[in-house]
């Protein structure tokens, strides 16, 4: 930040703290407190605010996609202008995946993150080429009509509240490895046990 944005920043601000009681079977009820510059609370009530800090964990599950599945994880590029082009197709090849993903969500009366970010880069590729080669408009609208259909059946799981240790189990990822089954290692983050790769 330059010196001149941060004098343009309030001196002070207005922020609404929502306690939030979290209620998961088998567990003891949590009491969590947020904090948030949405004041209103007509207009973002306590129920609306907790079930978006919830949702969270679909940022993980949206970085997962791109480095895991489009393969951005290791850039391949020598030199920066390489490594620039390669970050901008990769996100170029998110956006068009997840808008094929919204638009046959949409057509199916789903959310959009219930269906599979890799079905949906499956079913693309899969008939990219048979779009490519329609003779006519209604062979292509047609092939598009199936392969919409066909994002909107790869689903994904309800997946509330899932955690993860930070570490791996090969590769040179900055995480130390994993030297234990991973069933293991989250019984041991429920349990409070930290791993180097934990962040605050």
């Amino acid at each position: 930040m330059t010196q001149e944005a941060y004098a343009a920043l309030p001196e002070w601000l207005r922020l609404r703290a929502v306690r939030v009681d979290v209620s998961q079977r088998g567990f003891r009820t949590e009491r969590l407190v947020l904090v948030t510059t949405l004041t209103d609370a007509a207009a973002y009530p306590a129920v609306d605010v907790a079930q978006l800090y919830r949702r969270r964990w679909q940022v993980e599950l949206h970085l997962r996609s791109l480095k895991t599945i489009l393969q951005m994880d290791i850039l391949r590029g020598r030199s920066p202008d390489i490594v620039r082009k390669e970050v901008w197709a990769h996100l170029l090849v998110y956006n068009i995946v997840r808008t094929l993903m919204a638009r046959a969500a949409a057509q199916a009366s789903v959310r959009p993150e219930e269906i599979s970010f890799k079905g949906a880069l499956q079913s693309f590729n899969a008939f990219w080429p048979h779009l490519l080669l329609a003779s006519t408009v209604d062979e292509a609208t047609r092939l598009w009509t199936i392969m919409m259909a066909a994002i909107a059946r790869r689903r994904v799981g309800d997946r509330p509240d899932r955690y993860e240790p930070r570490a791996v189990r090969r590769g040179p990822k900055g995480y130390p490895s994993l030297s234990m089954p991973r069933r293991a290692a989250r019984a041991l983050m429920k349990a409070g046990v930290r791993f180097k790769g934990d962040k605050d």
